[in-house]
């Protein structure tokens, strides 16, 4: 990328930008192994189901506060306080964890991190040029897939030294790398006008006044039926990510038993076919064929899981292909899933209902984790097929989506 597209990045967008990899980087390293070093600890498959929805629970309430906190503290603080709290003090917490309490404690304050989740994307928007947003937000997902290309590390480290000592050392440098983050991040970046503007208003304003206008956004979520539609979609693709996030490395090492030290490889291949779809593909996708894309995404990321379980081998040209059909199912589905989310919103009222999308879409997605660690002690497949049924439902609910759009197209040309 040149220096004249580098030089696009200015203030807080830079700073917030040029620190990310130290979070993605030990986060793609770790995540691929949390669920098999809970397990290697002894925590049961429906006790992991438990702390990842105890940690959801968590997530709801840090949303539903994130926004009021964001303006009372103002980005800065609240962005720095909060990711010490849930991602410092939880790695190093998961770190030195020996039974579930540990997982638990660390699951509560891992919680939190919605609260500075609202505070980054405040933080690094609003002094940017709207003309520049796109630019920013495209290079911060580019970032993120090239991210996952350093989880074969995490591999080699598991080979090394085991799969307990391996993932409490990928812990211990998350937790170095992070808090190198955030602090080099605040040092870097400056409060946004409107950051200061909301921290003299919210303090004029109590907690209940500050929050009474959201039962106003939950009316004009439920009276949109194209919003519901998009809604659904959107909660059936998080809890499908909840849930095989949190059980296919379980089901690869548990039930095909693929090596511990190798199942690090699929993200890494994953992150490689994300950037080349992002590059070749995504391009010459026309504007008018956003929606067949993303019904051609979730096709293919059923396709991905099925292949997992109907022909269930530790074959790893066979799990590889898969995790391709995943791949390119997922970049050419989530960027335009989350820009039909954006445009179904008005924008007059587009924080508060966003806000609101936010903490109704961890509340029902909560339940992913306890569903799916009663359905792996039933038969270890069972998630997965309960993945490859929520993208399949996603394309029957895309199509009403699409014959909606159609009707409104004609009753607006009748007119």
């Amino acid at each position: 990328m040149s220096r004249r597209r580098f030089s696009r990045l200015q203030g807080n967008s830079r700073g917030c930008l040029a620190f990310e990899p130290f979070f993605l980087i030990p986060y793609s390293m770790f995540g691929t192994y949390a669920t098999l070093y809970m397990h290697n600890l002894g925590v049961s498959e429906t006790n992991i189901g438990w702390i990842t929805t105890i940690g959801l629970v968590v997530q709801v309430f840090s949303s539903f506060i994130s926004g009021y906190l964001t303006d009372r503290m103002g980005r800065k603080s609240a962005i720095l306080y909060f990711d010490l709290l849930s991602w410092t003090l939880a790695t190093l917490l998961w770190a030195v964890s020996q039974n579930a309490w540990f997982f638990v404690a660390a699951a509560i304050v891992n919680g939190f991190q919605r609260v500075p989740h609202v505070a980054f994307y405040c933080l690094v928007v609003e002094d940017t040029k709207p003309s520049d947003r796109t630019y920013v937000f495209t290079l911060l997902q580019i970032i993120s897939v090239i991210g996952g290309l350093f989880a074969p590390l995490g591999g080699l480290l598991v080979e090394r030294f085991g799969l307990v000592s391996g993932v409490r050392i990928m812990y211990v440098l998350a937790f170095l790398m992070m808090t190198f983050q955030f602090v080099g991040r605040h040092l870097t970046t400056r409060e946004t006008e409107i950051g200061r503007r909301k921290m003299r208003e919210t303090r004029e304003l109590g907690l209940k006044e500050s929050l009474i206008d959201y039962g106003g956004a939950v009316r004009d979520i439920f009276a949109s039926k194209p919003l519901l539609i998009i809604f659904g979609i959107y909660i059936l693709f998080n809890f499908q990510a909840t849930m095989k996030s949190t059980y296919l490395s379980l089901y690869l090492a548990d039930y095909l038993h693929v090596n511990s030290g190798l199942i690090s490889l699929f993200p890494a291949v994953s992150s490689v076919i994300m950037l080349l779809t992002l590059w070749l593909l995504m391009p010459k996708i026309p504007e008018h064929a956003t929606n067949r894309a993303m019904m051609a995404g979730f096709a293919l990321s059923v396709l991905s899981n099925v292949m997992l379980v109907i022909l269930p081998t530790s074959n790893l040209a066979w799990i590889g292909l898969s995790t391709v059909f995943a791949a390119v199912g997922l970049m050419i589905s989530s960027p335009y899933l989350e820009a039909a989310v954006q445009n179904a919103i008005d924008d007059e009222k587009r924080a508060k209902v966003f806000s609101m999308l936010s903490v109704l879409i961890l509340l029902l997605t909560s339940p992913a984790g306890i569903i799916g660690g009663w359905a792996y002690e039933l038969d270890p497949r069972i998630p997965i097929w309960i993945v490859s049924a929520a993208f399949a439902v996603s394309v029957l609910l895309m199509l009403m989506h699409r014959h909606g759009e159609r009707v409104r197209t004609d009753r607006a040309l009748k007119q």
